[in-house]
């Protein structure tokens, strides 16, 4: 097996202490499963940016394009950068500039007392959605005219194309293929967006056509999100764009008990990846050992997983699962445990 090397960069706030205990368990794992990756820590973040102006350098980014097979990162956001200058240049700058297109979210029950829908099981929300991650109305382009005048007008574009729409649809059906998933659900407002979203209805229906034994599901976005509380038995892999699968992941986050369980991974599947808890950095709770690290403990296990390593992530899991059921979990999930003591006890049950 040849060297892996993994950049970490912990963020701010929150990000910092859930960082190290998502760290820990991947050198514990390093040691039992024997894994050879080599783990670099980086400093952005608000401190450096406040110290000396620094974001994400082109040149570090090239650095992880050419020498990094995965990057791990904590939340972002500081309140003395308000602005949040660089956390979009950090985090939408990896995303844009490694071509980060494939956003993947799981979304599964780990228990039964976490959802807050009446009478629904572990069985119940189990699926995986996939965003678009790199187009759509994230892309920036629009602008403001007469600004603070009564006649200010605002435009924002939703830019999608066929090689963006295709690559990530077809991912979704790779995936379900792969992992024998039995259907494929794509939402759009095709309906109402008459351009960019009949390209998506048009191209799903075209790559699905190669997938014969996959079923394929239609919804608009609205009908998604009622369904999603409805029936989330019905989903397997959901696939849609960057701004509604903004919104939909969030929901299946409160389904599987909320951000604090909410892995995510952004990923270049011919290139360098990234991994992240999807939680926000929650300043004023740093440093005082109250944060969950379930989430950028899961997130470390997808890496893993993505990395070539799906034995270290199964035991992630299972220890997350155990210690909910424990509850061996911080406060937000029922139990007393601090962050430390959280990552410790995974360790432990690895």
């Amino acid at each position: 097996m040849r060297l892996q090397r993994i950049a970490v960069i912990a963020g701010d706030g929150i990000g910092v202490d859930v960082t190290v205990e998502a760290i820990k368990v991947v050198e514990a794992l390093k040691e039992k499963y024997n894994i050879p990756l080599e783990i670099n820590h980086f400093d952005y973040g608000a401190e450096r940016y406040l110290k000396d102006g620094t974001t994400m350098p082109d040149e570090q980014v090239e650095d992880f394009r050419e020498n990094y097979d995965a990057i791990y990162i904590g939340a972002l956001g500081d309140p003395r950068v308000p602005d949040m200058t660089h956390a979009k240049d950090i985090l939408l700058g990896l995303r844009f500039k490694l071509d980060l297109y494939v956003n993947y979210r799981p979304v599964k029950l780990t228990d039964v007392r976490l959802c807050p829908l009446k009478g629904k099981t572990e069985e119940d929300v189990d699926f995986v959605v996939f965003r678009e991650n790199t187009e759509g109305l994230y892309v920036g382009m629009g602008g403001i005219f007469k600004k603070g005048t009564p006649d200010e007008i605002a435009t924002q574009e939703d830019v999608n194309t066929r090689k963006g729409v295709e690559r990530i649809i077809r991912y979704a059906f790779e995936y379900a293929t792969e992992k024998g998933r039995k259907s494929v659900t794509m939402s759009d407002k095709s309906n109402a967006l008459r351009f960019g979203h009949d390209l998506w209805l048009r191209v799903f229906d075209e790559v699905g056509a190669e997938y014969p034994n996959i079923e394929k599901n239609h919804f608009y976005i609205d009908a998604l999100t009622m369904q999603m509380l409805k029936r989330p038995e019905q989903f397997e892999v959901i696939v849609t764009c960057n701004m509604f699968g903004d919104i939909v992941t969030d929901l299946g986050a409160q389904l599987q008990g909320g951000l604090g369980l909410a892995a995510s991974g952004n990923i270049n599947p011919d290139g360098t990846s990234m991994f992240e808890p999807v939680h926000g950095s929650a300043p004023k709770y740093a440093g005082k050992d109250v944060a969950s690290p379930l989430a950028a403990i899961l997130a470390a296990g997808l890496m893993l997983d993505h990395l070539g390593y799906p034995e270290p992530n199964a035991a992630i899991e299972k220890a997350v699962v155990k210690a909910i059921k424990t509850n061996n979990t911080p406060k937000d999930l029922g139990g007393n445990l601090g962050t430390k003591a959280v990552g410790d006890y995974i360790c432990m049950n690895l």
